[in-house]
């Protein structure tokens, strides 16, 4: 192992954050086992929102990132959730702090790391302050990544405008979405707080659920099945693919397919969806094309700044895409303070008739209840006998 500096490491004190190491250059694998007290170890330049979120929730002792946690590019959001979280955000360490062992003992003392008594690497301990002026500064230069957002949107434009106008390429599935709603399911921003507020509006609608890679195991751990998984199968388990879902492989363009050797390995029958851009993307053109009559959107982006906080061209697809399907598309939070569940008044007469029913059969398992039942049918009695004598006698 190599290390760029060795000197003796300062007396522990009370302030300093101690933790086993768990190192991944893919954030998103690090957070698979990461756990309570752990230090992550991740090489994540511009950190999203996602990734800053699913480590929050992890709660690592300290977060040590041997890029720039905000290069100034645009004003992503990932820095500011883990110091919201009480999560020590550490940067710019360089790539020596990936070199550490998996699970040995870290210390953090401000911006330096220790390996025992060897001092690893130092970067910047980000504050408050540190964080608030570097959002600053990425905002002077956002005209820039929106220039370079729009020029990639149009070259995608021009690659994929056979799949976005006509739908070429789409392959036919056997899961039937013609006429229905379908509910696609990305691991992204607050998707599990989406799926119990939809909870009533799945068991009404039964929507046709979707989980793009991970989105098919938060769908699972819901309660719930997926009927299709699209995705290039990255992120997401084997238990979701072996599930019986329809499992659709996205591609790239030249016919490479990093997931289609996972599934093929697991024997699970799949198609391949070749198409530029998100796998996000080609679930809303898939449904689409496939005629669902609406698409709810759980953990997708929805807004310029989501777009740029995935910090990568690709999300020009993600635009053009909600253009394409604009007129059936709506988030998972529109639902939810749309959607009221629907009761019928013939069910409301059923409900009333049944709970009379059960005072009835409640009153006249008692003696008392007896009582009072046989008092009202006598008094009903007499009210009958006096309408049949008025109108009798009339």
């Amino acid at each position: 192992m190599r290390f760029s500096l060795r000197k003796a490491a300062p007396v522990v004190d009370g302030a300093d954050v101690v933790g086993p190491a768990r190192v991944d250059h893919r954030t998103k694998n690090l957070t698979k086992r990461l756990r309570p007290g752990d230090v992550a170890v991740i090489d994540h330049l511009d950190l999203d929102r996602v990734s800053a979120e699913a480590l929050a929730a992890c709660q690592p002792a300290a977060v040590l990132n041997a890029a720039r946690s905000t290069s100034g590019r645009y004003p992503n959001l990932g820095p500011e959730i883990l110091l919201a979280a009480g999560v020590p955000l550490v940067d710019d360490l360089g790539p020596d702090v990936m070199t550490v062992p998996e699970g040995h003992e870290l210390r953090l003392v401000e911006g330096a790391v220790y390996d025992g008594e060897t001092l690893v690497a130092e970067g910047v301990l980000q504050t408050d302050t540190t964080v608030a002026a570097a959002m600053a500064d990425a905002r002077e230069g956002l005209s820039v990544q929106l220039e370079s957002f729009a020029a990639n949107t149009m070259d995608y434009l021009r690659r994929e405008r056979e799949l976005l106008l006509d739908g070429v390429g789409v392959p036919d599935v056997r899961t039937d979405l013609e006429g229905r709603h379908a509910l696609i399911v990305v691991r992204g921003y607050h998707y599990k707080e989406d799926l119990v507020v939809l909870r009533s509006y799945i068991r009404e609608y039964r929507p046709v659920l979707i989980g793009v890679d991970g989105g098919a195991d938060a769908i699972l751990e819901a309660g719930l099945r997926p009927d299709m998984i699209v995705g290039d199968m990255d992120s997401v388990s084997d238990r979701a693919l072996s599930c019986g879902a329809e499992v659709v492989v996205h591609a790239y363009r030249d016919g490479r397919a990093p997931g289609l050797a996972r599934v093929e390995q697991l024997g699970v029958p799949h198609l391949v969806f070749p198409a530029t851009g998100t796998s996000e993307d080609v679930a809303m053109l898939l449904a689409d094309d496939k005629g669902a009559e609406l698409i709810v959107a759980v953990g997708t982006h929805a807004t310029l700044v989501e777009f740029l906080d995935k910090g990568r061209s690709g999300m020009a697809s993600t635009f053009l895409t909600r253009l394409r399907v604009g007129s059936k598309l709506i988030d998972a939070k529109g639902v939810s303070r749309l959607y009221h569940h629907r009761i019928s008044n013939l069910q409301v007469v059923l409900l009333v008739l049944a709970g009379l029913l059960a005072l009835g059969v409640a009153l006249a398992s008692t003696e008392a209840g007896q009582t009072l039942l046989g008092l009202t049918a006598a008094r009903l009695d007499d009210v009958a006998s006096w309408f049949t004598g008025l109108f009798g006698g009339a």
